[in-house]
């Protein structure tokens, strides 16, 4: 997985060390040399895991989708951005720390759609 690029759909294979990455960035970080430019292109579908080749010269709209699954590969990057939060576990997700301060009713009240008080006309 890219840190760079979150939503990564391909890896590109650097024309220079024959190795794959997922960014420029990537392969910044990996190598001392810089990344060699070409304009033809090996690209691995990180869906159907199958490689192509893609010619930058001729490229068009078609083209930014995956010859073998059509996952389309072309999309606008997403970037991690900085958050500041509080520590701790999602509410959202577990509320088990989260302790209910309502109080409770010292009897339970029955109550059906006839009563006329307390807004017992309202169904819903």
């Amino acid at each position: 997985m890219c840190k760079h690029i979150l939503n990564a759909q391909v890896s590109v294979r650097s024309p220079c060390c024959t190795k794959w990455f997922d960014c420029v960035e990537c392969h910044q970080e990996a190598e001392s040399h810089p990344l060699k430019e070409t304009l033809e292109m090996v690209f691995a579908c990180k869906k159907c895991k199958k490689a192509f080749r893609k010619d930058v010269r001729e490229f068009e709209e078609a083209d930014e989708y995956c010859p073998h699954c059509d996952n389309h590969f072309v999309l606008e990057a997403k970037t991690p951005k900085p958050v500041l939060q509080v520590e701790g576990e999602d509410a959202r997700m577990d509320n088990r720390m989260l302790r209910d301060e309502r109080v409770k009713p010292a009897k339970p009240v029955q109550r059906t759609i006839f009563d006329p008080e307390d807004d017992a006309d309202k169904l819903g």
